[in-house]
């Protein structure tokens, strides 16, 4: 919404006298524009189409803001008089054909979202996603494969993986025992993550080589992650729901309509010559 156009004080304006409450629809006239009409009905759709930053402006700056808008907006639309230009009637062409197909992709898109909807699609996402697990690690960083060996044998013997990991290790967990915590898919890098995966709780790998160095793999624990709660995910799912519907909608209602191209070869170059609408 804006305001930047000045308030305009001497355009024939004639306010209505508020209604009584038990009265007021969409038809009633809050305002008139040298004849014209300016109604409840005008201010909410103007009101559901503001952008969410307006939507929580309180309700008397809102009511005043879009009638002062739409009373500013009927003044200069009537100066412009009959006699358009070539321009102009493309333009308000163009304008109505964006309107009336904003308005059918929004009917689609909230005749989607509905709770059966809603529970099935939760129902096929989390049913047939794979339950993701996280993983708690410990490693030790060295830069030969030699040396990530001999503290493998060394483990082997009975030393302690901490331990060693505080004497050893080149990486920045080395003074906590190595210890990198939770972490689930797509945290570490492939190799590092393949090796994680691998093991069985309790179990070391052998070298192991990234681009940091090679890594001796310690699996601390694993667990399994609970699915989001389909609270959680309505959002994400009626976006889902919202977004199919919109794209069949596209795909149906032009796939249906009868589109004849022109074969002519056009200069593409034309579309930016404003030169032609003179």
């Amino acid at each position: 919404m804006q305001f930047s156009v000045p308030r305009l004080s001497a355009i024939g304006l004639c306010v209505a006298l508020a209604a009584p409450v038990s009265a007021q629809d969409a038809d009633t006239v809050l305002a008139t524009v040298d004849g014209v009409e300016i109604t409840l009905g005008h201010l909410i759709v103007a009101t559901e189409n503001l952008p969410e930053q307006y939507q929580a402006l309180p309700d008397e700056v809102l009511f005043s803001g879009i009638l002062d808008q739409l009373i500013q907006q009927q003044a200069l639309s009537k100066s412009l008089g009959d006699d358009l230009s070539n321009r102009t009637v493309l333009g308000l062409e163009n304008e109505q054909r964006s309107f009336r197909a904003n308005v059918v992709l929004q009917g689609a898109s909230e005749a989607a979202v509905t709770e059966e909807a809603l529970q099935a699609l939760y129902a096929e996402s989390v049913g047939d996603a794979p339950q993701e697990k996280e993983y708690n690690a410990s490693h030790i960083l060295v830069e030969t494969e030699e040396e990530a060996q001999a503290l493998i044998t060394q483990l082997e013997e009975g030393a302690d993986f901490a331990t060693l990991a505080q004497e050893f290790s080149t990486g920045p967990s080395g003074p906590n025992g190595g210890e990198l915590g939770w972490f689930g898919a797509g945290r570490m890098v492939p190799e590092f993550e393949a090796a994680v995966m691998a093991l069985d709780v309790g179990a070391v790998s052998a070298p192991v080589q990234t681009q940091f160095g090679w890594h001796v793999v310690k699996l601390n624990d694993s667990r399994a992650l609970e699915a989001p709660s389909f609270d959680e995910m309505r959002e994400q799912l009626a976006q889902q729901l919202r977004d199919a519907a919109v794209g069949e909608a596209l795909t149906s209602l032009t796939d249906s309509a009868e589109v004849v191209r022109s074969e002519a070869e056009i200069d593409v170059s034309l579309i930016r010559n404003g030169a032609l609408l003179d």
